[in-house]
């Protein structure tokens, strides 16, 4: 019987390192470095150690400096650009990820990692199952029966296949060793690669799969081209460009050929990951780039005899028998208080930032941080009560109209196959209009749209993300129909034929509202997100219809009017803006008059949006560039409002220029009640994070200050109800800056009144310096249908 070959995992680091930086939005580690890239290579490692189980792990790296293939053609990714410096930074730490997992690094100079990777696979192919885990295609040309396969990322770093040999001949066509003969025909332009211009993939793998070499074709064209022409179905047209362009054919395909020769030996021992692997020392190096959501990961690996992190094994496993939930809410609510990165953290979490061996001794360890941060008057009064009123709000949900949805959700297909024709007849043709590939194709090469300022992916090709899409309205009829279709399609899956799986046996919906959810300090939504069904839109508020009161019920919606401009007013001082509140103004309208410098009443509709444009984009750090998208202007005039804007409320620009330098001095900012939310990113030197982080360092006072009066109105409302309205009112839904409650007939004008007063008092006169916070209150037999009511 054969002896089973151990599995080795050859790594090719700047591919996926490169797939990472692209895939994965901008993150940033506590000292506020850029960790995108870093994060996605560390999620990989520990995916290939769990799933492949590998015996061995070395990983790949290219040097700086040209290549054996610059030497023989200086043009050799010529079309790439230049390597971003978050990218640079991140490639040079990646480095100490791979040292972290016990894994060897191999480089060779004027040798690229597919080189390094391919001698590798020569040299150990028959002794070890080779796996290499790359993002490049080009890889494909090592694979060898089932003794050398390649894992390829398909989309993103999760979605992955498995190369073995029948699998390479099933996608191309041909065998993996006549890659590089496909790309001397093709060409390839991502390293500028120019094979024969004039064929494509079509003809390049008709002739690859009938001949196998560049070699064999030429000889039967220069033998006979009449013949192949006739058995291939090969026009003269092509045929000329075969035989005139055999130099460059042979040429691109020496420089798409792995070389299997680089000057590398493989060292047995230092590849043994498992042998030597410091799960402690893993641990170490992912809490110190904040990458929190990994370590329960690592733990699961394997590791030196007596070595473990600092948590458990399996910490919710170890005391998920007797484990005190309320204490572990209230440890999760004190580290996410004193970290306010770390949302919504697991007990792992809790474990690993405080170093201990049990929830209590973790729990009393952030009782003494809480009060060293000067937080415990956000903790107390704030966050702790509100821990029994989210568990009761999640276990009450919301009445579900099953029939309602089912109607809402035939009409929505059948309006998503009306459109699903209207982009066909646009495109004179069908495709998969979910494939980003086959809609860019439609659109940037068929239909020739091309957009200011469009934005590439990381392979080249134009986005068709729906903010890509927008800036070519105008351009096409497909460009509004598309975006029709994705907003409908959205809604479908989102909600519509989403929501009526998630119903209890009581057509009741349980959304999960999470306390620790956002860095802000508001309540989060999940399973499905409520916070996020679209308002503006008929589409998305018919949605709402379906969100019922039962039978002798009502649904009460109390909002805050305007909440985060009055704060803003409040914090800031400015007089001007004060008294537009307090003399019950109009604020969009009146900034609308004061801007453009016209008479309140001749404000137009246009001037009001516009203004309030500028008002929230002011709150949000919104610079001149966004502005001028956003309003659909030009810089110049984007520029005059906003230094009118300054001119006109001087408080509001000398607090916000004060937040934006005492983040940047302390790390944090704080709200009217305390909270602090912490910018590990507005120290950075990359001018990229530093300037998001300025950005959300702007607002979080005022939408956190937001957050903590809700909350406080939240607990005292509940306060209310366990007095003189138990068993008749109950909290259904909590939208950012609205509460939604069902109530039996009969209390509703009682409950409303109290309920109005109890938020519109919780800030004192004092603490407003006058300026109103009003709450608007409406009723109805659903969440769409609803009148204002006293």
């Amino acid at each position: 019987m054969a002896t089973k070959k151990p599995t080795i995992v050859l790594i090719d680091a700047h591919a996926i390192i490169h797939r990472a930086y692209h895939a994965l939005p901008e993150l940033s580690t506590p000292s506020g470095d850029p960790a995108g890239a870093l994060y996605g290579l560390s999620a990989m490692l520990i995916k290939l150690a769990r799933e492949l189980s590998p015996d061995y792990m070395v990983a790949a790296y290219d040097l700086p400096g040209p290549t054996h293939r610059h030497d023989a053609y200086k043009e050799y990714k010529g079309t790439r650009s230049k390597t971003e410096d978050a990218l640079v930074e991140q490639l040079g730490t990646s480095r100490e990820v791979f040292e972290a997992f016990h894994i060897p690094i191999y480089e060779v100079p004027g040798f690229e990692a597919d080189d390094v990777i391919g001698t590798l696979s020569k040299q150990l192919a028959k002794k070890f199952r080779v796996i290499i885990a790359s993002g490049d295609m080009d890889t494909l040309q090592l694979v060898q029966g089932d003794d050398v396969q390649v894992l390829t990322l398909r989309k993103g770093l999760s979605d992955t296949v498995l190369y073995n040999e029948t699998a390479v001949q099933e996608r191309y066509g041909f065998s993996p060793t006549a890659l590089p003969d496909y790309k001397g025909l093709r060409g390839d332009p991502s390293d500028n690669i120019i094979g024969i211009k004039g064929i494509g993939d079509k003809t390049a793998t008709t002739l690859i799969s009938h001949y196998g070499t560049i070699e064999k074709m030429y000889r039967a064209l220069e033998k006979d081209s009449e013949k192949v022409k006739k058995e291939l179905g090969i026009t003269e047209r092509v045929t000329r460009l075969l035989l005139d362009g055999k130099e460059e054919a042979e040429f691109s395909k020496v420089l798409a050929t792995i070389r299997m020769d680089a000057p590398v030996t493989f060292e047995k021992e230092e590849a043994n990951w498992k042998k030597d692997f410091d799960r402690k020392k893993a641990v170490a190096l992912l809490s110190s780039l904040g990458f929190r959501s990994l370590i329960s990961r690592v733990d699961t690996l394997g590791g030196k005899a007596g070595v473990a992190s600092s948590a458990p094994k399996d910490a919710s496993e170890t005391e998920a028998i007797d484990i005190d939930e309320t204490m572990l809410a209230e440890a999760s609510v004190m580290l996410w208080l004193t970290s306010s990165e770390t949302t919504n953290p697991s007990l792992d979490d809790i474990l690993h930032a405080t170093g201990s061996k049990s929830l209590e001794d973790a729990h009393k360890k952030l009782l003494k941080k809480v009060a060293d941060e000067n937080l415990e008057t956000v903790y107390c009064d704030i966050e702790k009560p509100l821990i029994p009123i989210i568990k009761k709000l999640n276990a009450e949900g919301v009445q579900i109209d099953r029939e309602y949805l089912k109607k809402l959700s035939k009409e929505y297909h059948a309006e998503l196959d009306v459109l699903s024709k209207e982009i066909f007849s646009y495109a004179c043709e069908e495709f998969n209009i979910n494939s980003p590939k086959q809609l860019g194709a439609i659109l940037f090469e068929k239909l020739g749209l091309q957009g200011k300022r469009q934005k590439k992916t990381a392979t080249g090709q134009f986005s068709t993300k729906e903010s890509e899409l927008v800036k070519l309205k105008g351009e096409h009829k497909i460009i509004e129909s598309i975006l029709a279709y994705r907003e409908l399609q959205k809604l479908l899956s989102t909600y519509i034929d989403a929501i009526p799986s998630l119903l209890d046996a009581n057509s009741r919906l349980h959304t999960t509202f999470v306390q620790t959810g956002t860095t802000t300090g508001r309540l989060s939504s999940r399973e499905p997100n409520l916070q996020n069904i679209p308002i503006k839109s008929e589409l998305g508020r018919r949605i709402r219809k379906a969100f019922i009161a039962p039978k002798g019920k009502m649904l009460l919606a109390l909002d805050y009017s305007q909440i985060e401009l009055r704060l803003a007013a409040i914090l800031s001082g400015d007089e001007k803006l004060k008294k537009v509140f307090k003399d019950g103004e109009d604020v969009h309208s009146s900034v609308a008059s004061e801007v453009f410098g016209v008479p309140l009443e001749k404000v137009t509709y246009e001037m009001r949006r516009s203004a309030k444009v500028i008002n929230f984009g002011i709150l949000y750090g919104m610079g001149v560039n966004a502005l001028k998208e956003t309003l659909g202007t030009n810089r110049t005039e984007a520029q005059s409002y906003l230094n009118r804007y300054f001119e006109l409320y001087p408080g509001l620009a000398s607090y916000l220029t004060k937040v934006k330098a005492e983040a940047s001095r302390i790390g944090y900012v704080t709200t009217l009640f305390g909270r602090k939310r912490f910018f590990p990113g507005i120290r950075s030197h990359l001018p990229q994070i530093r300037a998001s982080a300025e950005r959300m360092a702007i607002n979080a006072p005022m939408q956190g200050t937001q957050a903590d009066v809700i909350k406080i109105a939240m607990a005292k409302v509940d306060a209310l109800i366990e007095k003189d309205f138990k068993s008749k009112v109950a909290l259904v839904l909590q939208i950012h800056d609205e509460l939604i409650f069902e109530i039996d007939n009969g209390y509703l004008e009682d409950f409303a009144k109290k309920t109005k007063r109890i938020m519109e008092s919780v800030l004192s006169k004092e603490e407003t310096d006058g300026v109103p916070i009003l709450v608007s209150s409406q009723a109805g037999p659903n969440w769409a249908e609803m009148e204002e009511i006293e």
